[in-house]
């Protein structure tokens, strides 16, 4: 009789390591959702900016904001610095993808291992109600 509740403590036990390690999971697919949409948002803006600059002629005067001072920038400059960032987020974003596909094949085999310790909790209890 002992052994039998012994064992479903440890069904249980492990039922809730894994139920705690699902929420971990949760929480990292939620940070990286987070982080993916600040990157989406900086790509657009650059995205945009990147136009504005294409629209001037070579001759116009574009300036930089550093700290409290508009410095004068170089087209040709802030053209490759642009297209740089844009260059720098997209690859975040992609890198971001290929966590959040690692993430979420994580987060279905847990839960699928989770069933199967709920079904031989189940099963383990069916038992346990026969006897």
């Amino acid at each position: 009789m002992s052994s039998s509740s012994t064992a479903l403590r440890e069904l249980q036990r492990d039922l809730e390591n894994k139920a705690n390690d699902l929420s971990k999971l949760q929480k990292d697919i939620a940070k990286n959702h987070q982080v993916r949409k600040k990157y989406t948002i900086q790509l657009g803006e650059n995205e945009l900016v990147l136009k504005e600059l294409d629209l001037l002629n070579d001759d116009a005067n574009v300036y930089k904001l550093i700290g409290p001072v508009l410095v004068k920038q170089d087209l040709a400059e802030a053209n490759a610095n642009v297209r740089k960032r844009i260059e720098y987020i997209s690859a975040e974003l992609k890198r971001l993808d290929g966590s959040l596909q690692d993430l979420e094949e994580k987060q279905h085999s847990k839960r699928e291992a989770i069933l199967k310790v709920q079904q031989r909790i189940q099963s383990h209890q069916a038992g346990k109600a026969k006897e």
